[in-house]
């Protein structure tokens, strides 16, 4: 247990070295590379408009999201009256997907916890 550690504390200075000496150069390269998103002047009340503007956008695209969202449980709807029609194909891949949307949920519950199987960490 200590020589893992030991390796742990040496992996760590390692990466703060390396972003101590290469993260100013890193930073303002990326910066540069994506200066055409950067309001100028910067300020509390630009940052806020933005930010309102982001807000309101998403607002108004709920519509057309919950049209989106009609259509396709008025599609599932109907593969539903018409299952006895459906091909062993398409039952499986929809049974695919949704052991894949369980799995994710599962994956998705363990690292919530903190990686753990259980909940209690040791």
């Amino acid at each position: 247990m200590a020589s893992m550690l030991a390796r742990l504390q040496s992996k760590v200075t390692q990466a703060s070295q390396f972003v101590a000496k290469h993260g100013c150069t890193y930073y303002k390269q990326m910066l540069e590379q994506n200066k055409q998103y950067i309001q100028e002047p910067t300020s509390v009340d630009k940052c806020q408009l933005l930010a309102n503007q982001l807000l309101y956008t998403r607002l108004a695209s709920i519509p057309s999201r919950y049209e989106a969202l009609q259509k396709e449980v008025n599609s599932v709807k109907q593969l539903w009256k018409n299952r006895q029609q459906l091909r062993i194909e398409n039952t499986g891949i929809a049974a695919l997907f949704g052991l894949e949307c369980y799995a994710w949920f599962c994956a998705g519950e363990i690292v919530g916890r903190g990686f753990t199987i259980t909940g209690y960490h040791v």
